[in-house]
């Protein structure tokens, strides 16, 4: 049985110290907090290693574990906390329809009932897919997704890194999926395009894998 909280801590602002595809590390007043993000989260907050940001939170809390998610802006918590209300939607299935696609683009999506183009995220099925347009689309269409700039760390270009397929690979095996197939998935989407940023190679690899 899960328990959910959603607003115990409402950000968490301070020094970026850890940053991958999947996880945040943020130290403030001397505690260091991992959160689990999204790859527009990290897409925003690549380039700002060692410098202070703010991530709003959603705290999931059940028996055996702990888990704080952390997004750049308000508006991709509350996609992801409505994406929860669904049935058959864990934080695990929200987090990585929010890596598979923007939140503009999936409000497109519920708004225009493209139930096919959602259930592209591996393990989401159209049934769930439909269910979620079915649930959310009067309170998808309500929110407001421009943010707040204010409220946004500074986004840079991602280097060129050699890694990519490491770091590409790394972050799918967190999101639950095999190594070997995310291997060769990962190396399907690099030789096409070798010039693939980490977080695109990933969305991609979502709709594939």
């Amino acid at each position: 049985m899960r328990a959910f909280c959603g607003f115990m801590i409402e950000y968490i602002k301070g020094i970026l110290t850890d940053l991958n595809p999947t996880q945040a590390v943020i130290e403030a007043a001397g505690v260091g907090y991992a959160l689990a993000i999204t790859l527009p989260t990290y897409s925003a907050l690549i380039g700002n290693e060692d410098k202070e940001v703010k991530l709003f939170v959603t705290e999931i809390i059940r028996e055996d574990t702990h888990e704080i998610y952390g997004f750049t802006v308000r508006a991709e918590r509350q996609l992801f906390e409505l994406l929860m209300t669904v049935s058959g939607v864990g934080a695990a299935t929200a987090r990585m329809i929010l890596s598979a696609f923007t939140a503009e683009e999936l409000r497109m999506l519920i708004a225009t009932g493209n139930s096919k183009g959602m259930a592209k995220v591996k393990g989401l099925g159209p049934k769930t897919a439909q269910r979620i347009i079915v649930d959310l689309k009067d309170k998808a269409l309500k929110l407001d997704l421009g943010g707040d700039p204010t409220e946004l760390p500074m986004a840079f270009d991602d280097p060129a890194d050699s890694g990519v397929k490491v770091e590409a690979v790394s972050a799918l095996t967190m999101l639950g999926f095999n190594a070997t197939a995310s291997g060769k998935a990962v190396d399907k989407i690099l030789k096409a395009d070798p010039t693939l940023k980490v977080e695109a190679v990933i969305r991609q690899a979502l709709t594939m894998l």
